[in-house]
């Protein structure tokens, strides 16, 4: 197994362990699905705000539910060794609820970002609430326009369609 892919406990000991010599985790969440360059720009981006950057990932079962029959197209182990693979990810993490608001309240990440497709406002109230217990920053990046991986899906059907 890839030494970047943690289990949630050990995750929440590395943000423990960062804390307390000064450093910043950054999280962030989502199904990344099928990772495009929106998703690479996105990342980078995050890294950038603190000393090592950790991405939740959807598993199966949250995915299906997130996004519908037929997704999602990359098992969460395939998922997560593609993200794992990326320079500016340091750790990556399978949580198997729809939102990450469990995840959130046991790792406790300094910043948690998400992508400009989201305001405060449209977080979800409980994932909102359990950073601002944990005093997480929250921090929206802007949204890379033209790349979405449900946009990416529909195009590939469109194609495939006779």
């Amino acid at each position: 197994m890839n030494q970047k892919i943690v289990e949630a406990e050990r995750l929440r000991g590395i943000a423990d362990e960062m804390r307390g010599r000064g450093e910043r985790l950054v999280l962030t969440n989502g199904c990344f699905d099928l990772l495009h360059v929106g998703h690479v720009r996105y990342l980078a981006a995050a890294r950038g705000l603190g000393d090592a950057l950790a991405v939740a990932i959807n598993g199966d079962h949250s995915v299906r539910a997130l996004k519908g029959e037929g997704r999602p197209l990359n098992r969460e182990a395939d998922r997560a060794e593609v993200l794992a693979a990326l320079e500016c990810v340091n750790y990556v993490v399978i949580f198997a609820e729809v939102r990450a608001t469990q995840l959130l309240e046991k790792v406790r990440p300094a910043i948690y970002v998400k992508g400009g497709d989201y305001t405060r406002e449209t977080l979800d109230p409980e994932e909102r609430s359990a950073l601002e217990r944990v005093g997480a920053e929250i921090r929206i990046l802007p949204f890379e326009k033209g790349y979405s991986t449900s946009g990416l899906v529909e195009s590939v059907r469109r194609r495939s369609a006779p």
